[in-house]
């Protein structure tokens, strides 16, 4: 009789790799490793040979980078979704495609049930598990850190041992380093002295993909971003892709020193944590599509946008992607979009993102009304009738508080 299957969110790292026996020794399933590229890079090399050796029945290794940027990380540019003001959502909005394709394999598998190596602690137990449970409601799921009378081991020198009973031998040690999560839009950094929030971050150490602002080079670097309908389409003139487009941003704004974000946010779960994130490309898009939508958006849906745009930050964080909520925020988000086409020029130095212009078919700046010189649309006068009816309320309760002081 066949064993039944699980599929395993596979990294390649310590912790999943000490999950495949474990998997086969507590449940007696057979292991299909999956790995899911979102762009981490050298991370993905000798997966295949590491998985094998540690038991696996099968690996995949799906590379979804253009999907993950195009309809995950883009929707969230369009909305100006920002956690908590800071936090890009880099590891937020990968983790429900990455759940969305441990479905698919699952289903074509035939698997029972899907495993993670996320923590009880963390957020991504409740990103990963909140979209397996909106695509695929019969599938089982497995958390080892939180099956504790199985899962015995509590340290990085417990796996490492777990690991060497079952004959694997991998090129791990029980060095210490920092906790970190890579993909094309980012990397966060925690532990070490980050779990402190008295120290400061060790920049020197724990940079990857650019350099502090003080070590940036003291030059400037110009560019131009073209986009159509919020979604960036060209970058210095040349028609790309957007996953190039944000990979050619990583590079240049690494080297400028931009997107470095140290902070301390509230997890779903309830406690807070100290992370430092790299985010260079997607703070550059976002910055240059906040400049573009400045110059095209009405007052009025520029202001009620800043607050969808929370909430999507909210929902995105929260792992709540595959929910109506989130759908219905995206189209009000698409509706707001329809105009926002143009070009943003921009000036990075030594951290620091400066605007050098912005053109747009679709702007509502109107020179003639806008410039200090009197223009055919605005007639001075009109103003003094308007602050009277804008102030009225003001001035009548000031009346009344005189009338009651005498």
């Amino acid at each position: 009789m066949a064993k039944e299957k699980v599929i395993l969110a596979y990294s390649g790292g310590l912790d999943t790799t000490a999950i495949i026996p474990w998997l086969k020794e507590n449940y007696d399933f057979d292991v299909i490793c999956c790995c899911i590229d979102v762009g981490q890079g050298n991370e993905l090399d000798g997966l295949e040979q590491r998985a094998k050796y540690s038991g696996a029945e099968k690996l995949y290794i799906l590379d979804v980078v253009d999907e993950f940027v195009d309809d995950y990380a883009i929707p969230c540019v369009k909305a100006g979704a920002v956690y908590e003001n800071k936090y890009l959502l880099g590891t937020s909005m990968a983790r429900p495609l990455i759940a969305k394709k441990l479905v698919e394999i699952a289903r074509k598998e035939g698997a029972t049930a899907i495993c993670h190596g996320a923590t009880g602690k963390g957020n991504d137990q409740v990103r990963f598990e909140l979209g397996i449970k909106a695509l695929a409601p019969d599938l089982k799921i497995i958390a080892p850190w939180r099956c504790t009378d199985t899962w015995k081991m509590k340290s990085r020198e417990d796996e490492i041992e777990y690991c060497k009973q079952h004959n694997i031998d991998l090129p791990f040690d029980a060095s210490h380093s920092y906790s970190r999560d890579r993909n094309l839009w980012h990397i966060s950094h925690e532990g070490l002295e980050l779990e402190d929030p008295k120290n400061a971050p060790n920049y020197d150490h724990l940079l990857v993909l650019g350099v502090s602002p003080e070590k940036a080079p003291d030059k400037e670097t110009t560019l131009s971003l073209t986009f159509e309908k919020g979604a960036p389409v060209a970058l210095n003139g040349k028609k790309m892709k957007a996953s190039d487009i944000l990979k050619e941003l990583n590079k240049v704004g690494g080297e400028n020193g931009i997107g470095i974000v140290d902070i301390v946010e509230n997890r779903v779960v309830g406690m807070k944590s100290r992370g430092v994130y790299e985010t260079p490309g997607g703070t550059i898009l976002m910055a240059a599509h906040e400049q573009l939508e400045e110059l095209i958006l009405d007052r009025d849906t520029l202001a009620y946008k800043k607050g969808i745009g929370d909430k999507f930050a909210d929902v995105v964080y929260e792992g709540k992607w595959f929910t109506p909520l989130r759908e219905a925020l995206q189209a009000f988000v698409e509706s707001t979009q329809q105009y926002v086409t143009g070009e943003v020029k921009l000036k990075l130095y030594k951290g620091n993102i400066i605007k050098q212009g912005t053109t747009s078919p679709y702007s509502l700046y109107n020179e003639s009304i806008a410039s200090f010189t009197t223009g055919d649309l605005y007639d001075h006068h009109d103003a003094e009738g308007f602050i009277n009816l804008f102030g009225l309320s003001l001035k009548v309760r000031a009346m009344m508080m005189q009338n009651k002081d005498k």
